[in-house]
């Protein structure tokens, strides 16, 4: 799994680790990220997110496995009638 953030793009940042004696050796900062079930068009999906996008409110959490309101309603309206 890659370690980008689905919301911001946030990825990680390449540098040097330095040491008292200036011994220079690779290293990186990765993103906080989380998994998270949020709502993308009122359907559940899973995603990876950077914990700064949740501490913003970016992304709407989805509660106990349920789709929203609006795409129940949309999905009731969408299916035939009944004989």
């Amino acid at each position: 799994m890659a370690k980008v953030c689905d919301v911001c793009g946030k990825k990680p940042i390449f540098g040097n680790r330095v040491s008292h004696a200036h011994n220079i050796t690779p290293r990186r900062w990765v993103p906080n990220l989380r998994p998270v079930r949020a709502l993308v068009n009122g359907v559940p999906k899973r995603m990876s997110v950077c914990t700064s996008c949740i501490k913003a409110g970016k992304v709407i959490k989805n509660v106990h496995g349920r789709r929203s309101k609006a795409v129940k309603a949309i999905a009731v309206k969408a299916l035939p009638a009944r004989a």
